[in-house]
């Protein structure tokens, strides 16, 4: 049997086993996985293209390999599942790294995380000012949950009891300068009035659009190639080697 033929064959095994232990260990989404899921992750596929490239050596051994590795990610999530104090030792618990907008300085140096961290992860969340925040928690995942100060939370419609109609789902109407004709069919619409309402915003042609979309509420996006900002604010901690 040819090499090239051997490879085919052993890749083959390989996906497909890769494919059936990921699904018994059963992970939904990345954003829910700790550092240590993400490592197995990785060596279980490491073993996966070994199983298929590595010539040098028998099939059975990476397979074998693979389905252990495989087995015991299974058992640690059934653990962890099961028991609290292994899943707290496994897999880590929140820690509160904000509290009444004071940052928690040693906690952060247990869990090595830098104040640029924690602010990103705050941008991320909308927030600008740590003063704003009543409590910021950081996830086992590494996710950020912020509670913010009452003062600072979002008015909502419900709080000033007024009705509020769904804006619905936008549909694209212009992606990289090319006019997407279905959607425009699908809201009724033609090119003749996305011409006109673009020009009431001085576009004259569907190729000065980088994206342009519609709401069922009647709101039309633009976002045009050039934004004619008049200066870009630059948010970065220092001077880098760019």
């Amino acid at each position: 049997m040819s090499e090239g033929l051997v490879v085919v064959v052993r890749s083959v095994i390989g996906f497909f086993s890769l494919l059936i232990f990921a699904r018994i260990i059963g992970k939904s989404q990345i954003s829910q996985l700790t550092f240590f899921d993400y490592v197995l992750g990785i060596t279980i596929g490491s073993m996966a293209a070994s199983l298929a490239t590595d010539l040098s050596s028998r099939a059975w051994p990476h397979w074998v390999a693979l389905a252990s590795w495989s087995a015991l990610g299974f058992i640690m999530e059934k653990i962890t599942v099961k028991w609290r104090y292994a899943s707290k030792f496994l897999e880590g618990e929140p820690v509160i790294v904000i509290m009444n907008g004071k940052i928690m300085e040693e906690v952060m140096k247990k869990m090595k995380y830098t104040v640029s961290e924690i602010m990103g992860l705050l941008r991320n969340k909308g927030i600008f000012d740590v003063k704003q925040v009543e409590f910021a928690i950081l996830e086992p995942n590494g996710q950020l949950s912020v509670l913010q100060k009452p003062e600072h939370l979002p008015l909502t419609p419900q709080d000033m009891k007024i009705k509020v109609s769904s804006s619905g789902i936008s549909s694209e109407l212009i992606y990289d300068g090319i006019l997407i004709e279905q959607n425009l069919r699908q809201l009724k619409k033609d090119k003749k009035w996305l011409i006109k309402e673009l020009k009431k915003q001085g576009i004259h042609d569907v190729s000065e659009v980088f994206y342009a979309s519609l709401n069922p509420a009647g709101n039309l996006y633009v976002d045009r190639y050039q934004d004619r900002l008049q200066s870009v604010l630059d948010i970065g901690d220092y001077k880098g080697p760019y």
